[in-house]
């Protein structure tokens, strides 16, 4: 496996744009194809995992990417151009992809390690198709690109802004469905916890939990409901859609409170600010959005359609996404001065090799 790294990122900001798509039911709800019928050069698609495009998260980010493609080069959503397919469960994974690349969809794209196998599957079956698996990595396939973030490095920063800001000396974080990828969020935010804490001179106490899935919004805000009730004030969460459930369980609590005594939340994968907004009980306008961890998704997913775009499609290796460039970042959002000095400062420890973020919980005992 070629390992390449982006050391130099263009930054990119995509407006976020309001797109109404008619959606059927066969095989999952995929976008109809029949849309848009400009024949191109070439044609991307993108394969959701169980939560919608518009998640405020992993696939909204991704499908950001798909629209600044799609301006860039006049092309149109639907067949001969860029589109999703967006999928009711994990059974409609590997029928969407298939499915794209019999629709003559040239690149297609896997969000999200639940993907792997389907993407696996529908590249050997189609290997005149490239196929991109996000989040994680797929070997010995060489219509097959893999992109990763180290989101740890990020998360060690949201980490370090918790610390500082914390007034309870409390915090929290849930994740969706464990695995190699969520624990390289709960890792760096621990790690970054631990040492804002030190060098503070405080204990900070931190909560965990997992939900099991990206879909249960209930699950997130019961969840949430109990940690801020046992004292937390901030709460990370990568937990996709179902992280829904940490800002309205936020929100709910916030409302009911003067601003000044506001409980946080951290975003994941795209600025969620606009989760944040509300009304405390003393009449003022607030945002209970502490700062927002990003993966360059749309960074990711632009790239490599240009690629492939271009005849030059990487197939078979693997690009590694970090602070460097900006692959991975934090938001100023609503952190301070000082605490936002204290996160730039960390940032070039890690950028200079003098802090190494952990990778999984189990390397920080």
């Amino acid at each position: 496996m070629s390992v390449s790294k982006f050391k130099k990122l263009a930054t990119i900001a995509t407006a976020a744009v309001s797109v109404s798509v008619l959606l059927t039911a066969c095989q999952g709800k995929k976008s109809s194809s029949s849309t848009g019928t400009k024949t191109t050069k070439h044609s991307i698609a993108l394969i959701t995992d169980n939560n919608a495009i518009d998640d405020h998260s992993f696939n909204e980010a991704a499908w950001n990417g798909f629209k600044a493609f799609g301006k860039k080069h006049g092309l149109k959503q639907g067949k001969g151009g860029y589109q999703y397919f967006e999928s009711s469960s994990a059974a409609d994974f590997t029928p969407n992809a298939n499915e794209a690349a019999s629709s003559g969809f040239e690149t297609i794209f896997g969000v999200g390690y639940q993907l792997t196998s389907a993407i696996k599957s529908a590249a050997k079956k189609n290997p005149k198709k490239n196929f991109v698996i996000i989040d994680d990595v797929i070997s010995g396939q060489k219509n097959v690109a893999s992109v990763t973030f180290e989101s740890n490095q990020a998360s060690y920063l949201a980490g370090i802004a918790a610390a500082y800001t914390t007034k309870t000396n409390h915090v929290g974080y849930i994740g969706g469905a464990k695995s190699a990828t969520l624990e390289l969020f709960e890792a760096g935010f621990k790690q970054g916890v631990e040492a804002g804490a030190k060098a503070l001179g405080k204990k900070i106490k931190i909560d965990d939990q997992y939900i099991g899935n990206f879909t249960s919004t209930d699950k997130a805000k019961s969840i949430a409901q109990s940690m801020y009730a046992s004292g937390a004030d901030i709460i990370y969460h990568a937990a996709g859609n179902a992280g829904n459930g940490v800002f309205t369980e936020a929100k709910d609590i916030n409302k009911s409170r003067k601003a000044s005594k506001k409980v946080w939340v951290i975003g994941v994968d795209v600025d969620q600010s606009s989760l944040g907004s509300y009304t405390s009980k003393d009449g003022k306008k607030s945002n209970f959005v502490l700062t927002s961890v990003l993966k360059g998704l749309d960074v990711a997913v632009e790239r490599i359609a240009e690629k492939a775009y271009q005849g030059k499609f990487p197939g078979g290796k693997h690009f590694v996404y970090t602070l460097e460039g900006n692959g991975v970042s934090v938001t100023k959002g609503n952190i301070d001065s000082k605490t936002w000095s204290k996160v730039q400062a960390a940032r070039k420890q890690i950028l200079n090799d003098k802090v190494k973020v952990a990778e999984s919980v189990s390397d920080l005992k």
